[in-house]
């Protein structure tokens, strides 16, 4: 084959593909279809092999440079790290997030069933036996929280008597701020903790469990129960259900070294790392919606009703989200040549 003859046969291919980097060039962050993610993969290795072919056969420095800058843009195109921006964090929270976690479902049940069962169990002994409570908590913590919950405090005196707040108005922001580090902190022992072959997860989602689940029993042994419960249903939605996701990311840490499958468990480590991280990340949003709930609203002197029909409201809410949001959701559209990368 002459030279001119392999640039008449391969001239449609090149123009095509200067036209998908034209493309992805002129925008930030370009949206890809499936279709344009494969035609692109296809026609990229194709140049590659058409470069070394002309180098190969000598058909002339010109085209060699310019299959060779082909080339180099398509890489630098493909590879490319995706820039921020906060339409890429919606879209991860909105679509992304929801959707990779139903995909792994079966770690969400796993450590939903890790935090649920211990408490559930310690509830009812405590519950029925509240004497049981200072095998799990000393008597400064049991009372501290009987108080807490007494029905005769609220707003900033709750702070105030947990000794976090100083009873001023500043005192919401504060605790938003200490509620997040406090919640973080726990989800992300969670799910760092699945590093240590997912042991460290299911301890610390089953010590979790025992703590809420004993003082919950203890406080309706107590009479303490509304109180309690009108504090609690707001913000427990996120924070509870996000406590359960970073579990579940620990746990899909865990597995990644326990049964890599096929891959070396660097590798699997590696891939699926990327997916528990993700999770935890969602975790973490879930977790400051939770913060702050619970140091504006949670504290507040609104009525008991309203607690319990806005608390309910947004069980609803995060149940709906986690099991809808991001249905239809194409991950192609957001792999490294558009955004950002599927996992």
């Amino acid at each position: 084959m002459t030279r001119e003859e392999f640039v008449k046969l391969r001239q449609k291919d090149w123009d095509r593909f200067e036209a998908l980097l034209s493309f992805a060039e002129g925008k930030r962050t370009p949206q890809w279809s499936g279709e344009d993610v494969s035609e692109f993969s296809a026609l990229f290795r194709a140049i590659c092999y058409d470069l070394s072919l002309v180098r190969s056969r000598d058909f002339g420095l010109a085209l060699s440079r310019y299959l060779n800058n082909l080339a180099t843009r398509g890489h630098n195109t493909f590879y490319r790290t995706p820039p921020g921006s906060f339409q890429s964090v919606v879209r991860f929270f909105s679509h992304h997030f929801p959707w990779l976690l139903r995909k792994h479902i079966g770690y969400f049940w796993l450590s939903l069933a890790l935090f649920v069962l211990p408490g559930l169990v310690a509830g009812i002994l405590l519950a029925t036996n509240p004497d049981l409570g200072a095998r799990l908590f000393s008597e400064d913590q049991l009372a501290a929280y009987q108080e807490m919950h007494s029905g005769r405090i609220s707003g900033t005196d709750v702070e105030t008597a947990n000794g976090t707040g100083n009873g001023d108005a500043s005192a919401p922001l504060f605790m938003t701020s200490f509620y997040i580090q406090n919640n973080i902190g726990i989800a992300f022992k969670c799910f760092a903790s699945g590093a240590l072959l997912g042991i460290g997860t299911v301890c610390h989602l089953v010590q979790n469990s025992l703590a809420i689940g004993g003082i919950t029993g203890y406080l309706v042994a107590r009479g303490n129960a509304w109180p309690f419960f009108t504090f609690v249903i707001s913000h427990g939605s996120f924070e509870l259900t996000a406590i359960v996701v970073a579990g579940a990311a620990g746990l899909v840490l865990g597995r990644s070294m326990i049964h890599p499958g096929g891959m070396t468990r660097r590798d699997s480590l590696k891939v699926r790392g990327r997916v528990a991280v993700k999770l935890a990340l969602g975790a973490g949003g879930m977790l400051a919606i939770a913060a702050v709930i619970e140091g504006f609203w949670s504290p507040s002197p609104a009525p008991r009703p309203a607690k319990f029909i806005v608390g309910t409201i947004l069980w609803i809410i995060v149940i709906a989200y986690l099991s809808l949001a991001g249905r239809g959701y194409d991950p192609a559209h957001d792999v490294e040549v558009g955004g950002v990368d599927a996992a």
